[in-house]
């Protein structure tokens, strides 16, 4: 059975202030995939997903989403880009995956609540619904933000370093519901890396290094001369460079 493409990169190029962080990225991911994306530390995964989720705009080409508009992906950024600072309770946190439905000023009834509290238990948070963001530990929060992600009940599911940081418990129980996620045919890209995490979890991986290197099946993408080419990429890559145009065929 031919599946369809839920996400087409079509000669992308992608970064900010004309100055490209990702260069000339072609291919498909296709509808129900799950996707590692993986590449040393400023390989330009976030930049991607950005991109994919219209944050960015392309410098040149485009990303073609399958009919999906970019407010049905639902997007956890990295942990880091989060105001923990902000005073906001979890329940109110995970309560905002609903606003897609709702609206921002839609009315939350007893129906919904009891779906947001049903979200905080699957991760495992009944009980810190009062808490502040601020008092929670990396794990709780990657919680709390996978809660957030249920309720936004999106085809499409973007995370950034989703793993970054968190004790074994809490990375196995959310590789779960990716795992979950995947068995409802849900297109789920993941930023990673762990390679070992990777190669015993993600059939798929997409191997960036500001240009893609490898795309594919995970054992034939994730080799020892892919990862090295790749590294030596990201180290050779001129920060400066403006956007370039595509090599003539």
């Amino acid at each position: 059975m031919t599946m369809r493409a839920q996400l087409q990169f079509r000669d992308l190029t992608l970064g900010y202030d004309r100055h490209p962080a990702v260069h000339h990225l072609s291919g498909s991911v296709e509808s129900g995939a799950l996707v590692a994306v993986v590449g040393p530390n400023g390989a330009g995964k976030s930049t991607l997903f950005k991109g994919i989720v219209g944050v960015l705009k392309p410098l040149a080409g485009r990303i073609e989403r399958g009919g999906v508009d970019p407010h049905d992906i639902a997007y956890l950024p990295q942990v880091a880009e989060i105001d923990r600072t902000f005073p906001i309770s979890v329940y109110d946190m995970v309560s905002m995956g609903l606003w897609h439905r709702k609206g921002l000023f839609g009315r939350v009834g007893r129906a919904d609540r009891d779906t947001v509290e049903a979200a905080i238990a699957t991760v495992g948070l009944t009980g810190f619904e009062e808490r502040t963001i601020g008092t929670l530990s990396g794990g709780q929060m990657q919680r709390m933000l996978f809660a957030r992600l249920l309720l936004q009940d999106a085809r499409v599911i973007v995370l950034d370093e989703p793993f970054n940081a968190i004790d074994a418990k809490t990375c196995a129980d959310l590789l779960e519901l990716v795992r979950h996620w995947h068995r409802e045919q849900r297109t789920v890209l993941a930023a990673l890396h762990d390679i070992e995490l990777v190669r015993a979890n993600f059939p798929d991986s997409l191997l960036l290094a500001r240009a893609p290197v490898a795309w594919g099946r995970t054992p034939e993408v994730l080799t020892a001369e892919n990862l090295t080419k790749a590294r030596h990429m990201c180290e050779a890559f001129d920060e400066h460079a403006e956007a370039c145009a595509a090599e003539a065929a």
